[in-house]
């Protein structure tokens, strides 16, 4: 890969420890009076081992922000860094592998690819870079989401909560340094959500996962560390230990 670059020194909002974060990053769509500031000169930092949920009103900018941090958008001025590697620095390949062993994702859709296994999924990311993975650290995954007896089906015959528990599984199954969730449990039950919500708190806890999570609401944003709230493309606020009460004052305060 690209030999990494070294992310701004640390000031203000930016922790000495982040495991990715944004520099005065912007991203536009359109010109002219049809322009919109998606993102609008943002600088954020994430920190490692710690669970950050983003918020704000739709159309705020979150999740463009969350996919301009996981490489999946580029911008249109600024940057965006994973660890010491600044994305723009890297040419399409390397970013590809970066993603690959670097990074995991959870997505509301699951993205499972339905013509394989529960356990094929879960080793995914490893098998295409012609690797098998930690198996005792895939084994503790697996039985921490409760998939247990259920590997060898495919995603059509599983419930959506079995699903998305094998999109968790995949994502921390090769101990990225980060891991992007958005909307993970939008499709969910709330029950089945809580248990998802749960898991992801207790692999920042137990196993020192970084989480960067977009979600709309306040009882999933309560599971985090931390909560930034996103306004009009810019960052409006933050809360640190946050309740589902206390985010949604703030939200509120957001006009969501």
């Amino acid at each position: 890969m690209t030999a990494p670059l070294s992310p701004p020194a640390p000031s203000g909002a930016d922790s000495p420890t982040a495991a990715a974060g944004a520099v005065e990053a912007s991203k536009f769509y359109g010109i002219g009076d049809a322009q919109v500031r998606a993102l609008d000169d943002v600088t954020v930092s994430f920190e490692a081992g710690k669970f950050t949920a983003i918020m704000g009103p739709s159309g705020s900018g979150k999740s463009t922000l969350l996919h301009c941090l996981a490489g999946l958008d580029t911008l249109t001025s600024g940057a965006t860094y994973i660890g010491g590697t600044y994305l723009a620095s890297l040419n399409d390949k390397d970013l590809t592998e970066l993603r690959r062993t670097d990074v995991g994702f959870i997505f509301q859709a699951f993205n499972l690819i339905p013509t394989l296994t529960a356990e094929e999924n879960i080793k995914l990311p490893m098998m295409l870079g012609g690797e098998s993975g930690d198996t005792a650290w895939i084994d503790e995954v697996v039985t921490a989401v409760k998939l247990d007896g259920r590997l060898k089906h495919r995603p059509s015959e599983l419930s959506g909560g079995q699903q998305q528990r094998v999109a968790v599984a995949r994502a921390l199954a090769s101990r990225p340094k980060i891991i992007f969730a958005d909307e993970p449990t939008g499709n969910l039950d709330s029950e089945t959500g809580a248990e998802i919500l749960s898991f992801m708190r207790r692999a920042v806890r137990e196993f020192g996962q970084t989480i960067v999570m977009v979600t709309h609401d306040p009882g999933a944003a309560s599971y985090a560390d931390r909560v930034v709230f996103v306004g009009d493309g810019k960052i409006v606020g933050e809360l640190d230990d946050p309740t589902a009460d206390n985010v949604l004052d703030q939200m509120k305060q957001l006009g969501s």
